[in-house]
């Protein structure tokens, strides 16, 4: 079939100049493929950047503090990937002498890597014929076979990648991994592509079938709860405040936070006041509770929405353990807060 040759020399012709197209290191193939999980190509870059000059080898990343790693990690979402990406490389320096598994079944054994990365690490580092299929893959198969499987099922994903599989030249499989996605991220773009500069613009069934906007099919729909957090952002005699460690389950573990009131809606300044008074606060003397912005900050989350208020509560005390403003910036934050504090309206 044409189709890989088609594929290979569109590619070749528009790939873009990204860096770790140009290893087969696995363990730096590894770090670009978690991060960009979620991430778009532009956002995730100056992090691969970052965290390759911080952590040149795996045996940097395992050596690391966790803080270290999400302070880093910062602002990428998603912070379980940060967490598993660190227990991952002191599992390869400590237990695999920083050698990572060379095959797509041990691949999968590692913390964090499901199939998709699997693959990839696979094909990209040891040329592996194992297809991947993510996001890009669903769509251009799907489209240019009038595929419409519903791709929120597991057994279409098994059909995708069989499909993949037989396309794929099993000589230079990671090249063909490669091309496929890039097809899909630049030109099979999710909404409105440009099907006439298309170079498969005759052979396409979406394209003859007027389907292209239909497809991939996707029927589950993700359930979005909406959460309201109100921070209490405390400031003492001496201008500095009281942040904590979310170490529950669930959102931004072990990433930092001012001390939360999570209610059931959004709340005024009477319901704040009685709940300041209330708390643990209680032992301070408040001299004055505002809140710090006027409109709630909605910070989106794939199934969560959380809605967001700050107060700033003034006490006349010193806080024991108070943390400085300048301190403040060197705690992992969720980036909502990080925001909030680099936009210094921690002095509203």
């Amino acid at each position: 079939m044409d189709f890989h040759n088609i594929l290979i020399n569109w590619y070749l012709q528009n790939k873009r100049d990204l860096p770790w197209r140009k290893t087969a290191d696995p363990y730096l193939i590894w770090l670009s493929e978690i991060m960009l999980q979620q991430t778009r190509v532009a956002q995730g870059m100056p992090y691969f950047f970052a965290f390759t000059k911080e952590f040149p080898t795996v045996f940097d990343l395992a050596n690391a503090s966790e803080e270290q790693v999400l302070k880093l990690w910062q602002g990428l979402g998603y912070y379980s990937r940060a967490r598993n990406l660190h227990k991952t490389a002191q599992y390869v320096a400590n237990e695999l002498n920083g050698v990572f598994p060379e095959n797509y079944k041990s691949l999968l054994k590692l913390k964090g890597v499901g199939e998709y990365t699997a693959a990839a690490i696979a094909s990209f580092s040891y040329n592996e014929a194992v297809p991947v299929v993510d996001g890009n893959v669903f769509r251009v198969l799907s489209r240019y076979f009038d595929i419409e499987s519903d791709i929120a099922l597991p057994a279409t994903k098994k059909e995708f990648a069989e499909l993949a599989s037989e396309l794929m030249p099993k000589d230079n499989p990671a090249l063909f991994n490669q091309a496929i996605m890039e097809f899909g991220a630049l030109q099979c773009v999710p909404k409105s592509p440009n099907c006439m500069v298309c170079d498969f613009n005759g052979s396409c069934a979406a394209l003859q079938k007027k389907k292209v906007a239909d497809l991939p099919v996707k029927l589950k729909k993700t359930k979005v709860t909406n959460r309201f957090f109100n921070y209490f952002v405390l400031e003492d005699v001496l201008g500095n405040t009281l942040i904590q460690k979310r170490t529950a389950k669930g959102i931004w573990h072990n990433l930092y936070e001012f001390p939360l009131l999570e209610t059931d809606d959004i709340v005024g300044f009477e319901v704040i006041s009685k709940a300041v008074q209330n708390s643990v606060f209680s032992s301070y003397t408040i001299i004055g509770i505002e809140e710090c912005a006027e409109n709630t900050v909605i910070h989106k989350l794939s199934h969560q929405h959380l809605h967001i208020q700050f107060w700033k509560v003034k006490i006349s005390e010193k806080i024991e353990n108070g943390v400085s403003t300048s301190e403040l910036k060197t705690f992992p934050f969720p980036i909502v807060i990080y925001n909030f504090i680099e936009k210094q309206e921690i002095n509203c």
